[in-house]
């Protein structure tokens, strides 16, 4: 019997085993992307996003930049901030300061509008400005674009095409998983290179971990870190450094870092999605910084991949995925499983 309890403890993997086991498989040197997307508590689509409003709120991204700031600073991490082009109009000294302590600076648009709802002229004016507005701001030129909540879906594809005509060399636009917003599932988990007709664009994607064949998982940080425990990140990102040799591509934003702010959500779903966790954030992405090595997006990926983006795609790869929010729940329950901080359901 005694025997029997030994081995049954010896066989039982425990999240705390799995850390110690899966830190010590870590490749040295393996460096992830820390990037942040620079918007205030009033601007996430959640909240509707009707930028006649805005100048009527208080803003508050200050709160979160500052404490993000000195924690990248106390970490010695460069990381790439994509800035909204209206805060970067109506707070230029605020960006200038991301500029000048070495970070890079990259676009995340102006108005903060779904790509696959504007037309490809509305979106070329729309980055156009934003372009304008970060380079009044900086005195760089951004090439690197992310835009609002992952929304270059399989519709609004023709967006890359007009990022590479505009000058970018870099997008992180896409997030290869289900979600009711966003996403497309079956693209590349990595870094690749796609081919558009007016050049060769890098896609980097937000981190997610292949459970089995058919499964993924979202681990890259934003709502999944505030709405999850810590080791769920973090093992996920451990996952990708060890089994897949590959780098992590992580966000947040500075409102995630204010547990002050205003609740403006005005439904269940959007004031779950929106707040819950943000008291929790800054102790979580204060040991995110500890626990990796980060950097900014290009000095990760400088290069194409050489890869085109959708000819790596395999027939697996056009099961089901998961997201943290958005009726899949059970799915990142099932990760939490693999991980070993949750106990499978019966």
């Amino acid at each position: 019997m005694q025997a029997r309890k030994s081995s049954e403890r010896e066989e039982r993997i425990t999240a705390e085993t799995l850390d110690q086991h899966v830190t010590s498989m870590v490749k040295p040197g393996i460096v992830n992307v820390f990037s942040v997307d620079v918007e205030d508590y009033f601007h996430p689509s959640e909240l509707g996003g009707n930028i006649s409003r805005w100048s009527l709120y208080q803003s508050r991204v200050n709160v979160g930049l500052e404490f993000l700031l000195e924690a990248l600073a106390a970490h010695h991490v460069r990381a790439t901030f994509f800035i909204l082009g209206w805060v970067a109009t109506h707070y230029p000294r605020l960006i200038r300061r991301i500029a000048e302590q070495g970070h890079e600076i990259g676009c995340h648009s102006y108005s903060h509008r779904l790509v696959y709802r504007l037309s490809p002229a509305e979106f070329q004016e729309d980055t156009r400005w934003a372009v304008q507005a970060i380079g009044d701001a900086t005195g760089i030129v951004p090439r690197i674009y992310r835009a609002p909540s992952y929304s270059i879906t399989r519709s609004s594809l023709w967006a890359l095409d007009i990022l590479a005509a505009s000058g970018f060399t870099h997008d992180s636009s896409i997030y290869p998983i289900v979600h009711d917003r966003y996403g497309i599932p079956g693209f590349s988990r990595h870094a690749c290179s796609i081919h558009t007709a007016s050049g060769i664009i890098t896609e980097v994607p937000i981190a997610t971990v292949r459970l089995g064949q058919e499964h993924v998982a979202p681990v890259g940080g934003g709502a999944y870190m505030r709405l999850f425990p810590y080791r769920y990140t973090a093992a996920g990102i451990r996952r990708i450094n060890r089994n897949e040799q590959a780098p992590a591509c992580l966000y947040l934003h500075p409102w995630e870092l204010d547990p002050g702010q205003p609740r403006l959500a005005s439904n269940l779903v959007s004031h779950l999605r929106t707040y819950t966790g943000l008291r929790s954030m800054r102790r979580k992405m204060m040991q995110l910084l500890g626990d990796f090595q980060f950097s900014n997006l290009v000095a990760v990926h400088p290069t194409p991949c050489g890869l085109p983006a959708f000819t790596s795609l395999r027939s697996s790869d056009r099961g089901r995925t998961c997201a943290a929010i958005g009726g899949t729940g059970s799915e990142v329950g099932r990760y939490g499983e693999s991980l070993g901080y949750l106990e499978p359901s019966a």
